[in-house]
């Protein structure tokens, strides 16, 4: 009884810390891969937050191609992490390798889910309060147009309207539906 009512707070705050710190590293990898503003306050704080063991990775792992190699394994290897604490938390015996391979599926649906609620949230503060500028917002924007851009193309503005968001929304939904299900299931995730 005692283990069980540890457990899920146990496993909450697990995947509340791990989560937080992966999705910091993981915004500064696509920030630092949009080129967006480095010198904006958030990008400041997401630099000054995930430095540390950054740089300890960037002596062993370098760059590729002007892609941050270190930036994507420290995400995949705290997801790593994160996995095989959960499992054991929750009495599970798990193989180190388990893990190793099931983050893969963890963290495409991440990054989806960056996408797909960076899109939702610029939307609402369309309508909230267009036209204004915070460093939020401007990042936000840096952020979301790879995936925007496109979009508009397919499906530019009719009469002062643009629903190009819901396009890219509805694409990213689909992706995610495509995409999941046979990624876990090929790397055998029981988080199906």
């Amino acid at each position: 009884m005692g283990s069980s009512y540890l457990t899920n707070p146990l496993v909450f705050l697990v995947q509340t810390l791990f989560g937080l710190y992966i999705l910091a590293v993981l915004l500064r990898f696509l920030l630092q891969l949009f080129r967006a503003d480095f010198y904006n306050p958030i990008s400041q704080f997401l630099v000054k937050a995930t430095n540390p063991p950054l740089k300890l990775l960037r002596r062993i792992i370098p760059g590729l191609g002007g892609i941050d190699l270190s930036s994507l394994i420290l995400v995949w290897l705290l997801k790593s992490i994160e996995l095989l604490l959960v499992i054991s938390i929750s009495g599970n015996a798990v193989s180190l390798l388990g893990p190793v391979v099931w983050a893969i599926p963890e963290l495409v649906e991440l990054l989806i889910n960056i996408f797909l609620f960076g899109v939702l949230i610029q939307v609402i503060l369309s309508w909230i309060n267009p036209g204004s500028y915070n460093p939020a917002t401007a990042l936000l924007y840096s952020l979301t147009d790879p995936v925007m851009r496109p979009a508009q193309k397919i499906l530019p503005p009719m009469g002062g309207l643009d629903l190009s968001p819901m396009l890219v929304m509805i694409g990213l939904v689909l992706l995610k539906m495509l995409l999941l299900p046979p990624l876990r299931q090929i790397t055998g995730s029981p988080f199906l």
